[in-house]
């Protein structure tokens, strides 16, 4: 079985595939820089003690990470725990994509994995949003070849300094709203983020459209944010919950 772990700024998502390509789990841990080495060998521990799976059965480990100050204590786990250290996602890795960048090693290795597997379901030009603590919108061109991307701050994030930075404004969780025009400042809240957010979508993606003139632009998201956000855009958008880690499979099957 293959263990990939995907290091986010604010959440760490472990998933355990079996040889089958069958995700048998797919869990979320708290992202913490301040953990040893231990104290992640244990939440992995008990990660596999909650979903009745043994880690002696993980036959490889695959790491992306977008928090660097995490990484030595994730691999430092991964290899006491697993007997041999994890592959990471970074330079020397392949992963078969043409990185049209000033400076590739500045790419997410989260943005790669999101490319990858994009790229085993649709043809491109293809472009990728992924909504996290952060959304970032990539588009990969024919010849396998990321062409770039945008970046912009995620959905909580506008949210947290919305309510910090207006002293009558609540902090809010993010929820379909009611109605797009909101009745009471609450609702208000949640119809501007998410129809605005939306909306701001839509624009991209006609603009990026417009560079591919002719040609039909796949469009698929990911991302925690991304189902509550998705269905109110005006452009076809595929959701797929798993993207990311399908990518590190595939990169996994490249180089194992």
């Amino acid at each position: 079985m293959l263990l990939a772990i995907d290091v986010g700024n604010s959440t760490t998502s472990v998933g355990l595939f079996d040889h089958n390509k069958d995700l048998r789990f797919l869990a979320a841990l708290d992202t913490d820089s301040r953990k040893t080495a231990d104290q992640i060998s244990i939440d992995l521990m008990n990660l596999f003690t909650l979903y009745h799976y043994r880690y002696t059965e993980v036959t490889g480990a695959i790491v992306c990470s977008v928090v660097p100050p995490l990484n030595f204590m994730m691999e430092k786990a991964l290899t006491r725990l697993l007997g041999k250290p994890p592959m990471v996602v970074g330079p020397g890795v392949k992963t078969g994509l043409n990185l049209r960048m000033e400076v590739q090693t500045q790419v997410g290795a989260d943005i790669v994995a999101d490319a990858v597997a994009a790229l085993e379901k649709f043809q491109p030009p293809i472009i990728t949003i992924d909504m996290g603590t952060a959304t970032t919108i990539g588009v990969i061109s024919e010849g396998r070849t990321y062409e770039g991307g945008l970046l912009l701050p995620g959905v909580n994030v506008s949210l947290e300094a919305l309510s910090r930075r207006a002293a009558q404004l609540p902090a809010i969780s993010l929820q379909r709203p009611k109605a797009l025009i909101g009745k009471n400042t609450e609702d208000c809240m949640r119809s501007g983020i998410v129809y605005g957010t939306a909306g701001m979508l839509d624009g991209v993606i006609d603009r990026i459209r417009e560079q591919f003139a002719g040609r039909e632009v796949s469009v698929v998201a990911t991302g925690g944010n991304a189902p509550v956000i998705v269905r109110y855009c005006r452009n076809s958008i595929t959701y797929d919950k798993y993207l990311l880690m399908n990518g590190l499979w595939a990169i996994y099957q490249k180089n194992k």
